[in-house]
């Protein structure tokens, strides 16, 4: 059992927007997020299209994010619309305002759109009596000046108040919950399955059950230098999360030291195998144009393939000189794909990255390299380069990309994926 009591003891939010994007849809129409069913979908014109968000009263009849427009019943009381990425982000950035009114910006962090931290440990005493108080007077601000509800959770660290908005607040009747150190033996160690935890997947759970630990307790209790021998930093990380220890602070902006390039997307309908050669490409397409762009090489390349049954075939592999040509990438992600997953499998989810990046500028090439052949396709790529940041994506395309798989066109002045 960790002193607790000589641990830093700070005052954190974690503040949640409930069903953020369906609420303000609701507003913009006129209609009662609590009371009304409405689905936001990428696209309501295409019966595949994906249930971006739901409401409360949608979701009770088993329609939450991540459905398909052909599952929604086709009700007088459910209403349907397409995504409005700008008007999201406005209410964003409006709470975002109200937020900032009681913590400096350097104690303020955004986690997503519809999410945010805030360490309220040296300023709430100027606007309540607790950080308690003040947690409901954020959510009755935010509430009055745009409808929208939120959750908050409080907690001594980032993890435990993300840990008490997540598994406690969402249920509260005031939308409200604090943990504390001394609450962790009590409401954190109960938590099972360990996939409920915050930073533990599946495929972890499925090792760490083959341990014996099969609930957050059973984490806490695990020996820390057994877990780092067999998880790495990993494992010592769980430890002191499962004891409710978390020193990052909101100040020490986290910096990236292992930047990546990445694209993923959800598909609008069922994908058999060989029609996501079509989607892979064109990401490949995309993320290397915006690697050459950065002057750099990549020399790791990471493939994730995801089935409609929720199988996900994933794998990287390394290209030890580097590379910022599409050809190459795609040659070696085929390959592979061709390997390890099902050819007679739907599939919903492609994501490509690229990591491990160097210079462009250090780029030696083969002894064996047609080296009139590579500098047609460098100055081939340049071209397309300097095509595309003056006229847009569409401006070249390949001929795969008018087959009825593409999604390129679909994709183009989308925000963050969505329409505008």
């Amino acid at each position: 059992m960790y002193n607790y009591h000589i641990l830093e003891q700070q005052d954190v939010f974690c503040v949640d927007q409930k069903s953020f994007f369906a609420s303000v849809s609701c507003i913009l129409k006129g209609l009662d997020p609590k009371t009304t069913k409405l689905a936001v979908v990428g696209d309501t014109k295409s019966i595949g299209s994906v249930v971006l968000a739901a409401t409360p009263e949608l979701k009770k009849i088993g329609i939450k994010t991540g459905s398909r427009l052909f599952e929604i019943p086709n009700r007088s009381d459910i209403y349907i619309i397409n995504p409005s990425m700008k008007t999201y982000l406005d209410y964003s950035y409006k709470i975002t305002g109200i937020a900032l009114k009681y913590v400096a910006p350097e104690d303020f962090h955004q986690y997503s759109v519809d999410e945010f931290f805030m360490d309220v440990t040296n300023s709430y005493h100027l606007f309540a009596n607790s950080p308690y108080e003040l947690a409901q007077r954020i959510k009755d601000e935010i509430y009055g000046q745009t409808q929208i509800e939120c959750t908050v959770g409080i907690g001594d660290n980032i993890l435990l108040s993300k840990l008490s908005l997540d598994i406690e607040a969402k249920k509260t009747t005031d939308g409200i919950a604090e943990w504390r150190y001394h609450d962790v033996p009590e409401k954190l160690w109960p938590i099972k399955p360990l996939r409920d935890f915050w930073g533990i997947n599946r495929r972890s759970e499925v090792k760490l059950n083959e341990h014996g630990i099969f609930r957050i307790g059973d984490l806490a209790d695990y020996p820390p230098v057994y877990l780092e021998q067999d998880f790495g930093i990993a494992g010592v990380d769980w430890h002191l999360h499962a004891n409710g220890i978390d020193f990052s602070r909101i100040r020490e902006k986290h910096t990236v030291h292992s930047p990546s390039i990445a694209k993923s997307q959800i598909l609008l309908r069922d994908y058999r195998f060989d029609e996501v050669y079509v989607v892979i490409l064109e990401q490949v397409d995309e993320v290397i144009h915006r690697l050459r762009v950065s002057g750099s090489l990549a020399k790791t390349v990471q493939i994730a393939l995801g089935t409609k049954e929720g199988d996900v075939y994933r794998k990287q592999f390394t290209i030890a000189e580097g590379t910022n040509n599409s050809r190459h990438v795609m040659s070696g992600i085929w390959k592979i794909l061709r390997k390890i997953a099902d050819p007679h499998a739907l599939y919903r989810t492609i994501s490509v990255n690229l990591t491990n990046f160097i210079p462009d500028s250090i780029n030696q090439g083969s002894l064996f390299d047609d080296i009139d052949k590579v500098k047609r396709e460098e100055s081939l790529m340049k071209t397309v380069d300097h095509l595309k940041l003056k006229y847009g994506q569409l401006s070249v395309m390949r001929a795969l990309s008018m087959t009825e798989a593409s999604t390129l066109k679909l994709r183009e002045g989308l925000i963050a994926g969505h329409k505008r």
